[in-house]
């Protein structure tokens, strides 16, 4: 049928994989509608069941239902991170209370509830296997968790005030997707950008030219408030334009403006939390973590804070040493940091990393290096399929099998930046994998690369390598993970344990054998030279005071808008303001030092999922840590140790207790020392 809506029925192409040639924008609100009818009517099918609740007759088929909805939304959603054009987003804004009505629909359903509390009453009486107790156990604390046992009038409340935060944090990400492309600063000469790379001044002719300015030079703002450029850029101008446009997004008064947006976000929280029985927001999000608590997570960032600011000061004192000795002196600033730091490298350790670029061609990267290091720990093997295309041009399909020759699912690698890419890097599923579905998984990793002009190379910065190798650590979680019911898919654990495996992955970055095959010279071919990679290894923990600061005052700004009461929330606040007294608290507001993301520009946790959950890095860099220990104790790149860690960490997805399944692989709880050392915090 030639008006048939491709989002309807099953693809045929492998593995499940949409058909995004025959999609079109118009098709996903009416398949959006159908698949909400759809689950509806299949959990009213479970709860119309006469006979007592069973295992069988209602976490079944609670699991095979919503299939159709999973399938459109992990569609959708791929599309509207990695290619948001206006009519996806204006689709997003339509659809975000949709999507939040019909969750709440089936979360706080009461009959539903009932009938998986039942079943949970009587666990111990069944008998289940430990996927399926656990299962019962995660929908039942999921459930509670999300309101179903409140009374009519409070679940009335709790659906607006989720339907309203919806639409405030799909408004949140356009805003800043906008602004974000407004603020991209233009140079009309090149020796404004004095420093940048043959590639990086191409990459920035190119960006121009995209938006018909022709021999004019833009560079786009990263997500983060620094950019990789501070560190190259001689020009102090040059510097201090790009920082103030970084930390300027969402708060200049403009339509793009986040701080009201924000502000109602932190009201909405505190108010659904204090409805569900909480003090606050992240009282809420906490309850239901490893961390348990907010008190849990203060403890550990005031614990790292002061070590952290500490070493941020005594760089900052090297980095004003270097500008104090030369002929016009000046007061090191914010803008200055990266390039001074630089400085201060190549005097301590003789190296710049800026110049590193020419040994980390994007493509040798990928294969030599991120593919190499999982073909040689876990046997898989991956072959690029040129006759799969994907949702954008730019994103490359890889088939990944087993070291057998069985098939394990498709990987998307989505590289390059543009305009209607959000910032940042990430991993998500467009299918999942599930022994009750049939299904095998298909996993995407963006980044948000510059793209050289056409017929130049693409030279990865070494923090750009680093960040592949992180998402592909996200990838192989959700190609690993082998479990029966899709509720345990993939990366579905625990927030503040998912970040755990990506971390771990990058300790092959710096792995001689792959080191040594990925970075090699553009032009020569010749292996980075050992003296650079001793060089590399020596100053591990070197700007770590800076690197530890930022991230901790991030992470503390998060707790500190979602510790807020209901009163506290509803105050009259100046987002500015609040920034600087919750810093100034934990005594990470040197302003040389700026935060990771200030709120206005903080998506992971106002248009993302990570609300009073960004502390998620540094909890799970203390099991990262310590896992890279045994790593190194038990023969480091061996397949009898990848195979290890993939049977009891990254195989088990979200069906086991995530601290159990780390007992298990590891033979106790994680040490922080490791962390402590690794950031140059210890003693």
């Amino acid at each position: 049928m030639p008006n048939a809506n491709p989002l309807l029925s099953p693809s045929a192409l492998p593995y499940g994989l949409p058909d995004y040639s025959a999609i079109r924008p118009e098709h996903y609100l009416p398949a959006f509608e159908q698949a909400f009818a759809a689950h509806t009517a299949e959990v009213s099918a479970i709860t119309r069941v006469r006979s007592m609740p069973t295992f069988e007759n209602t976490l079944v088929p609670l699991e095979e239902s919503g299939r159709l909805l999973g399938d459109v939304a992990r569609t959708f959603y791929t599309v509207s991170s990695a290619d948001a054009t206006s009519e996806i987003q204006e689709i997003e804004e339509q659809l975000a209370p949709l999507m939040s009505a019909h969750q709440d629909s089936i979360q706080l359903d009461s009959d539903l509830y009932w009938r998986i509390k039942t079943i949970h009453d009587q666990l111990d009486q069944l008998d289940l296997t430990a996927e399926q107790r656990y299962l019962v156990e995660r929908h039942y604390t999921e459930m509670s968790h999300a309101g179903a046992g409140l009374d009519d009038d409070a679940k009335k409340r709790l659906t607006e005030l989720n339907q309203r935060l919806s639409t405030l944090t799909t408004q949140f990400e356009k805003n800043l997707l906008a602004d974000t492309n407004d603020l991209a600063v233009v140079f009309d000469d090149a020796s404004q950008l004095d420093g940048l790379s043959e590639g990086e001044l191409s990459a920035a002719a190119q960006a121009a030219a995209d938006r018909g300015l022709d021999g004019k030079w833009v560079v786009t703002l990263t997500l983060f408030t620094g950019h990789p450029y501070l560190s190259s850029l001689t020009d102090r101008e040059a510097r201090a334009r790009l920082l103030a446009a970084s930390r300027s997004r969402g708060s200049r008064g403009n339509e793009h403006d986040n701080r009201a947006t924000l502000l109602e976000i932190v009201r909405l929280r505190a108010e659904r939390a204090a409805l569900l029985g909480y003090d606050s927001h992240a009282a809420y999000i906490t309850s239901d973590e490893t961390a348990g608590s907010p008190a849990a997570v203060h403890d550990l960032l005031r614990q790292l804070a002061v070590p952290a600011a500490r070493n941020a000061r005594r760089e900052q004192q090297k980095l004003q040493a270097i500008i104090d000795a030369g002929s016009d002196p000046f007061l090191l600033e914010a803008h200055d940091w990266a390039f001074y730091t630089e400085k201060v490298r190549a005097a301590e350790y003789d190296l710049d990393r800026a110049a590193l670029r020419p040994w980390f061609e994007a493509e040798r990267v990928l294969q030599n290096g991120v593919f190499r290091a999982a073909t040689d720990l876990y046997g898989i093997t991956f072959s690029e399929r040129g006759d799969l295309g994907a949702y954008h041009d730019d994103a490359r399909v890889f088939e990944v099998h087993n070291a057998d020759g069985s098939t394990l699912g498709l990987y998307i690698l989505d590289l390059y930046t543009r305009d209607t890419k959000r910032g940042g890097a990430w991993m998500n599923s467009i299918v999942l994998q599930s022994r009750l579905r049939g299904t095998q998984p298909i996993v995407v990793n963006n980044l948000n690369v510059p793209k050289p002009a056409e017929g130049r190379p693409t030279l990865l910065s070494l923090d750009e390598v680093t960040t592949l190798f992180h998402e592909f650590g996200h990838a192989l979680h959700g190609l690993f993970a082998t479990v029966t019911y899709p509720h345990f898919a993939g990366t579905n654990v625990y927030r503040d344990f998912v970040e755990f495996p990506s971390q771990v992955n990058e300790m092959w970055i710096y792995w001689p054998e792959i080191l040594g095959s990925y970075a090699r010279h553009i032009d020569t071919d010749e292996p980075l030279p050992s003296e650079i990679v001793e060089k590399l290894h020596a100053s591990e923990a070197f700007n770590q005071g800076f690197a530890t600061s930022e991230y901790l005052a991030a992470a503390w700004l998060d707790q500190a808008w979602h510790s807020l009461s209901v009163d506290e929330a509803a105050a009259d606040l100046d987002v500015a303001a609040f920034e600087a007294s919750a810093l100034a608290d934990i005594g990470l507001d040197n302003p040389v030092v700026p935060t990771r993301y200030s709120s206005t520009y903080f998506a992971h946790v106002f248009s993302g999922g990570y609300s009073a959950g960004y502390y998620s890095y540094i909890w799970s860099e203390v099991l990262d840590a310590d896992t890279v220990e045994w790593f190194r104790e038990n023969g480091g790149l061996r397949r009898e140790n990848g195979d290890r860690f993939r049977d009891r960490l990254l195989g088990v997805g979200g069906s086991k207790d995530p601290l159990e399944a780390y007992r298990d692989f590891r033979g106790r709880d994680a040490a922080i020392q490791p962390l402590l050392e690794r950031r140059g915090l210890a003693g």
